[in-house]
């Protein structure tokens, strides 16, 4: 089995994840880190990419379009994303205009959607859950906008919540009740220097793992329910990439936090 947690590597490029790297078939994500002027070149290839600058500003020019000087925010916690969505078989270059940090998402596609530009009016704010498992949920690339099989969504949790809860699982594909999506969470802190905590486990205890999640850090969850919490003091933010055979979120609610969902206003389906 892949090893679930991933610490920041020194340099540009903190976190790399692969199918290969993770075991897995459909996600690939990575992190780059670029200063003031510099350029990061790339092609998507097989895949639907999208770009999603986590902070900074940045002008994006490909074979299928140009974006100049975009992006606003200059953490994670302080607005809303802009992203660039790019599909199969496309060049791009990325300039940074400020010190930025961006994703590269990726998922297998024969044809994709047109490529776009992913403005903060084009993302979906909604809030959910309530009590101690309040969240604000960013939905980039989900229902609100159209791909192949990619699935973009930030969920910022307050320091004292949890999230993805109750705990929830999408490893086994029975649509319409549940698909098979693989997923990775990638976790930024405020302030930095705290942790969070995330287990993913199995009905079976097959798979039971509880990390204590750093700034930067990743999580794979190739299967399993993964819920998260953030201690007192220290806000939580996180970017789900999943991706699977059909592009379709539905999961499954542990039976033994089932009651909890009404409860919470929560429903499946949902981070």
């Amino acid at each position: 089995m892949a090893t679930l947690h991933l610490r920041p590597a020194p340099g540009p490029t903190p976190i790399t994840v692969t199918p290969e790297s993770a075991g897995w078939k459909y996600v690939s994500f990575t992190v780059r880190r670029l200063a003031p002027g510099e350029s990061d070149s790339g092609h998507t290839g097989a895949e639907e990419v999208g770009l999603v600058l986590l902070s900074g500003r940045a002008s994006v020019v490909s074979d299928a379009g140009t974006w100049e000087r975009i992006g606003e925010r200059m953490d994670v916690f302080s607005g809303l994303p802009w992203a660039v969505y790019l599909p199969p078989g496309v060049a791009y270059r990325i300039r940074a205009e400020t010190e930025l940090e961006y994703a590269r998402c990726g998922a297998p596609a024969t044809r994709g959607e047109p490529p776009r530009l992913i403005r903060p009016e084009d993302v979906e704010v909604v809030d959910r859950g309530s009590g101690s498992a309040r969240r604000r949920i960013h939905n980039i690339l989900m229902g609100n906008l159209p791909a192949e099989r990619l699935l973009l969504v930030e969920v910022l949790t307050p320091g004292g919540n949890w999230s993805s809860y109750p705990p929830h699982k999408h490893d086994t594909h029975r649509p319409p009740d549940e698909t098979y999506l693989e997923e990775v969470y990638y976790h930024r802190l405020r302030p930095a220097g705290g942790f969070a905590l995330q287990r993913v486990y199995t009905d079976e205890r097959d798979l039971d793992v509880t990390v204590a999640v750093g700034d930067g850090d990743a999580v794979l969850v190739p299967r399993g329910y993964h819920p998260v919490a953030a201690p007192p003091g220290y806000d939580l933010y996180y970017l789900n990439v999943m991706a699977g055979p059909e592009r379709a979120w539905r999961f499954y609610i542990d039976p033994e936090f089932r009651r909890l969902a009404s409860e919470m206003n929560q429903q499946p389906a949902q981070k």
